[in-house]
């Protein structure tokens, strides 16, 4: 059974106002320093959970969970359609206090590794700090031409302990939408590489992963979109075009925030021929596609690891699913690369 939330902080916060939220957070995050200073922080979360019972695979060196708690609803990044205001609600639900009770129940389940924009390493940074068991990064970079500042990006983000490294999906669609050069990307990876972490190139559309097996730009993992699309939300299939995501709204019918992934078949079949390990994200289209049928989907039809974006009361489900899931995915095409 999922574990119960206490919700008074948030709900106290949305009544008493912008001024009010202010001083309740401060106060709120205040109270759980000074306890956690001195021993007295609530207990810790006891799922009904073996952690050892997630299953594991490997990039590189680096030993993780197969499914991995995602960022976006830690920094307010939400893919919300036309819902005005819940990348705010997302940001003020997830104070310092409830990230770090969100992060310990995903270790009492198992799930030990964090997918991160640069922005959210606060937080992280010091929840590792105050926790004997650090959780592991998988940090998302821009990549840019300029080799200097390139690398002084990838330093910056080990610096602050990033355990695997790739570029962010946006970015490279971008880059790779104008026709910009392979050559920039395999630098970012040479760069990261160099840095002892692994290196990973992050996207949404499959020419990504296409292009890099075609350039042999030497990554050492993949991050890629792979969802259904049969859900409500889902871009007609006449109306999907070639990175529609990045582009401006302007049909009813085009992709709203709803779509990331317009060919998952032709995904499944090209990732078959890979031999890099693949993390699989967006593969409940932000919340569209129920985790019962995400999650299956997304290891049976190749991913090695799949990231999901979790409130702290949906953290015990997921992982639930996710260990009951995976020992049946004997039968799957693609061979487990991770």
């Amino acid at each position: 059974m999922a574990r119960k939330t206490d919700r008074r902080c948030f709900l106290a916060r949305g009544i008493a106002g912008a001024a009010g939220v202010a001083a309740f957070a401060s106060i709120e995050e205040d109270t759980f320093r000074a306890a956690a200073a001195d021993g007295t922080a609530g207990s810790k979360p006891k799922p009904d959970i073996n952690p050892a019972d997630m299953p594991k695979g490997k990039i590189g060196a680096v030993s993780m969970s197969r499914l991995l708690i995602g960022g976006n609803l830690i920094g307010g990044w939400a893919h919300s359609r036309d819902l005005m205001y819940a990348s705010q609600l997302f940001k003020e639900y997830n104070t310092e206090a409830k990230i770090f009770e969100t992060l310990e129940l995903c270790q009492a389940c198992g799930i030990d590794t964090i997918q991160m924009d640069p922005r959210c390493w606060d937080p992280i940074v010091n929840y590792n700090k105050s926790h004997s068991t650090p959780m592991q990064t998988m940090t998302c970079i821009p990549f840019m031409e300029d080799k200097t500042a390139m690398n002084e990006t990838i330093k910056r983000e080990v610096d602050k302990g990033a355990t695997l490294i790739y570029s962010h999906g946006g970015v490279t669609d971008s880059h790779m939408m104008k026709g910009g050069s392979m050559d920039v990307i395999a630098q970012m990876v040479d760069l990261i590489k160099a840095q002892g972490v692994p290196a990973g190139v992050g996207g949404h559309s499959l020419n990504m992963p296409i292009e890099c097996e075609k350039h042999n730009v030497g990554n050492d993992f993949y991050v890629k979109t792979f969802h259904i699309d049969r859900y409500w939300s889902a871009t007609p299939q006449e109306s999907r075009k070639e990175y529609d995501w990045m582009k401006p709204e302007s049909e009813h019918s085009a992709n709203h925030d709803s779509m990331w992934c317009n060919n998952p078949e032709e995904t499944a079949a090209f990732m078959e021929t890979v031999e890099k390990p693949w993390v699989a994200f967006k593969v409940m289209a932000a919340g569209a596609i129920n985790p019962l049928i995400a999650f299956p989907y997304a290891f049976k039809n190749g991913a090695d690891f799949v990231i999901a974006g979790m409130f702290d009361f949906q953290v015990e489900t997921d992982a639930k699913i996710a260990i009951k899931a995976l020992p049946k995915m004997e039968e799957r095409k693609r061979p487990w690369r991770a």
